[in-house]
């Protein structure tokens, strides 16, 4: 991308628009994510300010505490999306130091496989400084039964005692936090980031040490928990989580966390750049069925906007609506033509009369205004298309089943991938909420008319009104008990009768029930509300694809995507093994399909020829093959060596490549014959 930068302005534009959007999007997930981890951050910070507030006025309850040897511990449970672990507990350790104390560590289990390792990486981070293994050899660490300790801990309380006697006698005005008691004896906080990988044997040594030391100094314990707050007993016998004094902290789910970020990101006019129905898919999918991960969810998102600003000339134009106005002005000849050639502009152009037609087509000033015009009419779809879908999204969420699903991401793709009305699943949306009883709609129009006075655009002025006037319908509406009872019923019926075939009956019935009854007022109001909002849907839910200049602000190419995201390392190997000219782009490693270039790496030879050998591999023939391709390069100019030293350096090479080959899982020894090697992969890729 940097080197394509180079080649010309507009490129060095497109990068720098890229560079700006994403710093954009960047702070913006950074300020919804401690939005979302803040009650969870506030709770923490209670609950540790308590523990170091019980120590430190030596209340009964610490007392009590102190007695049974009890440490504080925390129980964080994360959720199963473990690669955002280490992002939330950073931001739990950076929130803790700006609040409650400066000592804190963060402990990982593959750094601490045993109780003397754990001590280590535990003071150098607390000291801020390297200890050395040696200082903690076993005559200065004495390990014996339970009533026993470490040694190490000794030197770690006398640590803890003097850093904060110096504190004690600085000014008393310095402060980290409102309350200046946190100075006084602020508490050593320990975070086990992983706790299901650590070894049982080290959290018992640790936590039995500790408790022995509780009364010297405030320690607490965080536990990071990717499964269940139950690990902790599972891991822990009785005897050692008796020690602790747990309370359990619950992070957001991630799938709430991940319809945030789109709801934020995706489902707003601040960001120009949007995601199709494809695209969107595939991160959904990767997320839903691979790792739950929402930070992965972001970098693909960055991905799918550097492809997009990568591959699409006319990317240049995706930012505000002000500021794509101006770039629009100086637009040259060249990125005209780009336009012309968009499929979206040229369906366009077919609409027009023809006189229209040839300007738009042979005048760029003339295609400038209408593209002034088309990404104006672009804006304002964006604005509208948000409004409705939420309010749509009121309508769907509520009713049994959720045909169209549950969460507003799940209906703004099926808006993207075609028009959600002519839908099976909209349809049946429509019948159930032709069913919805008087106090379901009105408070489902109340929150419509919420979201449409909140839209930013003038469009929905109307749209309020009409709103209000059914809630002023409904309010002085006054129907017979019994009229109501009916509806109120079916209903009820509808929600205890969630299987397929007795939603079906059920519907049947009503829709036979309904011709051979007159409807009531209200029934005829519940009919007129919810055809209102069908005309909403179809006015305003057009697919984005169908929207003039679409390709300028929305990436959709999901196969480019799978590409980058969906791993396939054989096929990767293979293709940089057998045509390592796709990675090198070197010109003299073009050859033929069949042909073993002669200037390919050693590894590349010896992996062409293996693929034309059997189950076993004589070493012998394969050297000697090695050696004919090898020399053939030489050519005459091969007389400056020594033939011995020629053949001591290609079997060096050859040996080389061949271990490279069993170390990348192409080949392995063979027991039955001592001078062949068994190949271990078949077919192609």
């Amino acid at each position: 991308f940097r080197e394509t930068s180079n080649e010309s302005e507009d490129s060095k534009l497109r990068l720098a628009t890229c560079q700006s959007l994403w710093n954009q999007i960047k702070l913006e997930t950074e300020r919804i994510q401690e939005d979302l981890n803040k009650q969870l951050f506030d709770n923490l910070v209670c609950f540790l300010s308590r523990s170091h507030f019980e120590f430190q006025e030596k209340t009964a309850k610490w007392t009590c505490k102190m007695k049974s040897r009890e440490i504080p511990a925390a129980a964080l449970v994360l959720g199963v999306n473990v690669t955002d672990h280490d992002l939330t507990l950073k931001s739990v350790s950076e929130v803790l130091q700006n609040n409650v104390t400066p000592y804190i560590a963060l402990l990982e289990a593959k750094g601490c496989p045993d109780i003397k390792s754990l001590m280590q990486k535990l003071m150098g981070q607390l000291m801020n400084c390297h200890i050395d293994v040696g200082s903690l050899e076993d005559g200065d660490c004495v390990q014996v039964s339970q009533n026993r300790i470490h040694c190490s801990m000794t030197s770690l309380i006398s640590w803890y005692k003097s850093v904060t006697k110096k504190t004690d006698s600085k000014t008393p005005n310095k402060k980290r936090t409102s309350s200046s008691r946190l100075w006084l004896s602020p508490p050593v906080v320990v975070i086990f980031k992983d706790m299901e990988s650590f070894t049982t044997k080290v959290l018992q040594d640790f936590i039995v040490i500790s408790s022995q030391h509780i009364h010297e100094f405030p320690l607490v314990l965080v536990f990071g928990i990717a499964t269940s707050p139950m690990i902790i007993h599972s891991l822990l016998p009785y005897s050692v989580s008796s020690l602790l004094c747990i309370e359990l902290f619950q992070s957001l789910s991630c799938k709430e966390h991940l319809s945030t970020i789109i709801d934020k990101l995706l489902l707003t006019t601040q960001f120009p750049f949007k995601l199709g129905e494809k695209a969107l898919q595939v991160l959904i999918n990767i997320f839903l069925y691979h790792d739950f991960s929402v930070q992965n969810f972001i970098k693909g998102f960055q991905l799918c906007m550097v492809e997009h600003f990568y591959s699409e000339p006319l990317s240049v134009l995706c930012c505000q609506l002000e500021e794509a106005k101006k770039r629009i002005t100086s637009l040259s000849h060249d990125q005209c033509e780009n336009i012309r050639k968009l499929p979206s502009f040229r369906r366009y152009v077919e609409r027009q009369v023809s006189e229209k037609q040839i300007a738009l087509l042979t005048e760029d000033s003339v295609l400038k205004e209408s593209v002034q015009k088309l990404l104006e009419d672009l804006d304002a779809y964006h604005e509208n298309y948000i409004s409705v879908l939420r309010c749509l999204h009121v309508f769907t969420s509520s009713l049994p089943k959720f045909p169209l699903g549950k969460q507003i991401r799940e209906l703004h793709c099926a808006c993207l991938e075609n028009q959600v009305w002519e839908t099976e699943e909209y349809e049946s949306s429509l019948q159930l909420a032709r069913m919805l009883n008087k106090s379901d709609l009105v408070t489902m129009l109340q929150q419509c008319v919420e979201i449409f006075v909140s839209s930013s655009g003038n469009e929905f002025d109307k749209t309020v009104e009409k709103l209000k006037e059914f809630l002023t319908q409904f309010q002085k509406l006054e129907e017979a008990f019994q009229e109501q009872d009916v509806s109120v019923s079916s209903q009820k019926e509808l929600q205890k009768k969630t299987d397929l075939y007795h939603l079906q009956k059920t519907l049947l019935e009503l829709k036979e029930s309904r011709r051979s009854k007159k409807l009531t007022k209200f029934e005829m109001l519940r009919f007129e509300v919810v055809d209102y909002i069908d005309s909403l849907v179809r006015r305003y839910l057009v697919p984005a694809d169908h929207k003039t200049l679409h390709e300028i602000v929305y990436f959709n190419t999901a196969s480019v995507l799978r590409g980058h995201l969906n791993a396939a390392p054989r096929i990767a190997l293979h293709t940089a093994l057998n045509n390592p000219y796709c990675y090198l782009k070197n010109q003299a490693l073009k050859c033929d399909g069949g042909s073993i270039s002669n200037k390919a790496p050693d590894i590349c030879i010896a992996y062409k020829l293996h693929l034309e050998c059997g189950r076993l591999i004589n070493l012998v023939d394969w050297l000697e093959a090695f050696s004919t391709v090898v020399m053939s390069v030489e050519g005459p100019n091969a007389d400056a060596a020594s033939s011995d030293q020629v053949d001591d350096v290609i079997h060096a090479r050859f040996i080389r490549a061949v271990s490279e080959l069993e170390l990348l899982g192409f080949i392995k020894p063979s027991k039955q014959k001592t001078d062949h090697v068994a190949r271990l992969t078949w077919g192609g890729c």
